[in-house]
């Protein structure tokens, strides 16, 4: 039987984050009720047979997925049950901002069957996360990680930031010393973007926000790995540090290319060789949420090998030449000779006896700009 992920996504927040170009609203609250039905109908009407695939991943993204009413969420993952064989040990994980998590809600989603949660701290800072535009304070993700725990959940994974504007490396080191008391299973620590459009990009524009300089936002990411990898973690993905056994399955399951489907607006799937994603339109979407799709890519046998190579390249062990192989039956040496040449005399990658992976110039600078670097 082959395995599945699911993807969910909850385009609705309480407010939008000053760097965030997700696709999420704040101003839609009145949609939500209405958005809830329309996507139990998409999971309904999908058809996979429950005899081909099981389902080892279910990820509820957003936006912010525990902004909205929990019983939400549980007649969604309840849909979903009804509709999908879900294998016993699935890992089902929900994003939550502190802000928006109280008792009956983590209660909810602890009940229906999600085993991880992912809290969206970004920082430890109250002054930086308000600088942000961040709903929550320290002091609140405390109490709700606190309470998380009481409930049950012991796979929690905690979101950091770096690069944030007029964050310091000394900033970052209060951000690790007090994440490391929680003793999260899972921390992901990822460098601002700043995306076109959003306030961050218009007050850094107008000079009434700073950077760090590329070199402290370097010192930043060797802080935390040192730190991390000091701490037993594992550091299994560019941005990414788990303890062993707690890497994320859902990340990893994208990154090895295995397939997965996406319900909601906007969502994204891999499914048959296909790429596409639902339409980003509310309207249209309420109309007939199964047929509106739009299909990015048909993927030939070359398109998914260099997939499969750069997905690779952003987990910490690389490429396995031998599973490549397997999949592909080609040899990736011979058909990437001239681009692996080039990243080894650059001293972006390293090959061993079955293992093509980024160095530690290559994680920096993969790290730093993922996609100037592929």
């Amino acid at each position: 039987m082959k395995e599945l992920g699911i993807y969910i996504h909850i385009p609705f927040c309480k407010r939008k984050c000053h760097y965030c170009d997700f696709l999420s609203f704040s101003d839609k609250v009145c949609l939500i009720e209405k958005y809830v039905k329309a996507l139990k109908q998409e999971i309904d009407k999908t058809k996979i047979s429950k005899n081909e695939y099981a389902v080892k991943t279910i990820y509820f993204g957003g936006g912010t997925p525990s902004f909205i009413n929990s019983k939400y969420i549980v007649d969604i993952l309840q849909e979903i049950k009804n509709k999908f064989n879900i294998l016993e040990n699935a890992e089902i994980t929900i994003e939550a901002n502190p802000g928006t998590v109280n008792e009956q809600k983590l209660n909810d989603y602890f009940n229906v069957g999600i085993n991880r949660i992912s809290f969206g701290v970004q920082s430890t800072n109250s002054d930086l996360l308000k600088l942000i535009g961040r709903i929550h304070s320290y002091s609140s993700f405390v109490n709700g990680y606190n309470l998380a725990r009481d409930i049950g959940f012991k796979n929690i994974n905690v979101d950091l930031m770096i690069g944030l504007p007029v964050q310091s490396l000394e900033d970052v080191k209060k951000d690790l010393k007090r994440i490391l008391i929680l003793k999260p299973e899972h921390i992901s620590v990822y460098s601002l973007i700043v995306e076109e459009g959003t306030k961050i990009e218009e007050k850094l524009n107008k000079k009434e926000l700073y950077l760090p300089s590329e070199e402290i936002e370097r010192k930043m990411y060797w802080q935390v790995k040192e730190e991390l990898e000091k701490q037993k973690y594992v550091h299994y993905e560019i941005s990414n540090f788990a303890k062993h056994g707690y890497e994320s399955k859902h990340n990893m399951s994208c990154w090895n290319q295995e397939e997965y489907i996406g319900f909601g607006l906007g969502a994204h799937s891999y499914f048959n060789n296909m790429r596409y994603s639902n339409t980003i339109d509310f309207d249209e979407y309420f109309d007939c949420p199964k047929y509106s799709k739009i299909i990015y890519e048909t993927q030939t046998k070359d398109d998914k090998m260099k997939e499969y190579m750069l997905l690779g390249l952003r987990k910490i062990d690389g490429v396995k030449i031998s599973e490549f192989k397997n999949k592909f039956v080609d040899n990736p040496i011979y058909l990437y000779r001239e681009q692996l040449n080039k990243l080894s005399k650059e001293d972006l990658i390293q090959i061993d006896d079955d293992n093509i992976k980024l160095t530690n110039k290559g994680i920096d600078l993969a790290n730093l700009v993922w996609e100037e670097f592929v």
